[in-house]
This record gives structure tokens, C-alpha cells and sequence, in this order.
């Protein structure tokens, strides 16, 4: 549940506007987001649509070429770059700001995160399992919340390392599928950087690689999720012609 706060939710939904979403819907997934504990939707945003406008520069704020290790984590243990800070100044956020679900989580975010990251995670198996305190805090809590935050942090590493990239072979970013199974979608990378506006994050969409996906078609069909954004197969095949790889396409 926690994931799909930040794939479905901050990152598909907030970030890239890719479809639309009812308002239990949001409600839900700011729910799962502060469960995510990785800041708000909101800061979260801003990094992100950063991190797509100024990709492998100074201003991306999770930078590849200065280091996996800077890409993973040490991004967020110094101070930005003063070219993040900058340029991310620029960055349009006026479509959410006025969200006044996203204001409510921004302004009791550590409530929000102290409840729904810790209290609750920690009650369930608790009260329901009969499983100790410190056993349900430490697993459920803890181990939980640093399994997401390196999972995503994989994202910003692990996927604009490799050279799987049938889409656009300039970029760093790439495919990596088993990634893809462990993130519920978010690996085939190379797809998302060329169509970022896609619902799917993949051309092919399989729910098998995509849990994220079927999440969203799921709540589609129940008339919680609409006006879905997918790029046409016409449009891929131009990029690939133009940028791509023909040759590596296929599983995404």
C-alpha cells in the first residue's frame, strides 16, 4: 500500500498528471503516501518534475553522473545543488498547490507520517496477530518503510545505470525489468523518460511487471481513476525510429 502511494500516487498521478483520480481516490493515496514517509506529495513533485526537466544535469536533483551513490542516497544528505535550488524555483507546482487534499498532507505531514508510517503499521499485527510490540514496530515499521525508500531510491540509481534502452538510447535512463517486478512497474525507464504522461510507465503494460498499472485499471473500472493517458503506438514507433533501439524492444 505504501508503494502504490508513490508509484499510483505522487509519481503517476501528481507528478505527471497521467490520468485523473476521484476524490476517495486521492484521499486514499495521500493515505499511502504519508505511509511512504518520503516527504510530501508536493516536495515530492517538485523534485520529481525537476529531476525530468533537468535530467543528467546540475539541476536534476538526484544528478546519475555525479555517482549510483549520490543518484541512490546521498542526493538526500547534503545540501542541494544551488542549481536544484535554482532552477527548481521555475518549476510550475500552481496545479497542485491548490489541490486542498495535497495542502491538508503538506501542512500535518509528520501527524500524517507518525500515524500512518508507524502507528498504524505497527498496531495491526499487534492487536491481530498477537505479535510483540517491538517485533511489529521494527518489521512492519521500520524494515516496511527503508524497503520502499530503497526501492524507489533504485529508480534514481539503479535505472539510469544500465544500457537496456530501446526508446532513446541517449539518455541514461534504462530499462531494468526485475526491478520493475520489486517497484510494482516503475523499471522500464527509458519508456517512462520518453513518454512521461503515459499512465502505464511501459508500452506493453503487463500486469505481471506492472502491479501499478493494474491498481489504476482497477480503480478505472470501479469509476475512481478516468481520463487515462497512454502514447499511441504510432508515436512510440516514431521515437524509436528517431532515438531508439529497435533491435532491444519488447517486454515492457
Amino acid at each position: 500500500m505504501s508503494f502504490l502511494g508513490i508509484t499510483a500516487g505522487a509519481h503517476r498521478l501528481w507528478a505527471h498528471k497521467s490520468y485523473k483520480a476521484s476524490i476517495p481516490l486521492r484521499v486514499l493515496l495521500v493515505m499511502f503516501n504519508s505511509m511512504a514517509f518520503q516527504k510530501s506529495v508536493l516536495w515530492w513533485c517538485r523534485d520529481h518534475r525537476s529531476h525530468h526537466k533537468y535530467t543528467d544535469t546540475e539541476a536534476d536533483p538526484h544528478n546519475i553522473n555525479n555517482g549510483f551513490f549520490f543518484a541512490h542516497i546521498g542526493w538526500l544528505l547534503r545540501k542541494k545543488h544551488p542549481e536544484v535550488v535554482l532552477k527548481g524555483r521555475s518549476i510550475d507546482m500552481s496545479d497542485l498547490e491548490g489541490d486542498p487534499i495535497l495542502a491538508f498532507q503538506h501542512k500535518y505531514y509528520l501527524c500524517l507520517v507518525f500515524f500512518f508510517c508507524y502507528i498504524i503499521p505497527t498496531s495491526i499485527p499487534y492487536f491481530f496477530w498477537g505479535e510483540t510490540i517491538t517485533n511489529a514496530f521494527i518489521v512492519a515499521g521500520l524494515l516496511r518503510h527503508l524497503t520502499v525508500c530503497h526501492l524507489t531510491f533504485l529508480i534514481n540509481s539503479a535505472a539510469h545505470s544500465f544500457n537496456y534502452k530501446p526508446y532513446d538510447k541517449s539518455i541514461r535512463a534504462s530499462h531494468v525489468p526485475s526491478l520493475s517486478v520489486l517497484t510494482l512497474g516503475e523499471g522500464w525507464h527509458n519508456y517512462h523518460h520518453c513518454f512521461p504522461w503515459d499512465y502505464k510507465t511501459s508500452e506493453f503494460g503487463r500486469y505481471s511487471t506492472n502491479l501499478t498499472t493494474a491498481f489504476i485499471d482497477l480503480m478505472a473500472k470501479i469509476g475512481w481513476a478516468y481520463d487515462l493517458r497512454t502514447a499511441s503506438p504510432a508515436v512510440i514507433e516514431r521515437r524509436i525510429e528517431k532515438t531508439g533501439e529497435k533491435a532491444l524492444r519488447g517486454g515492457s
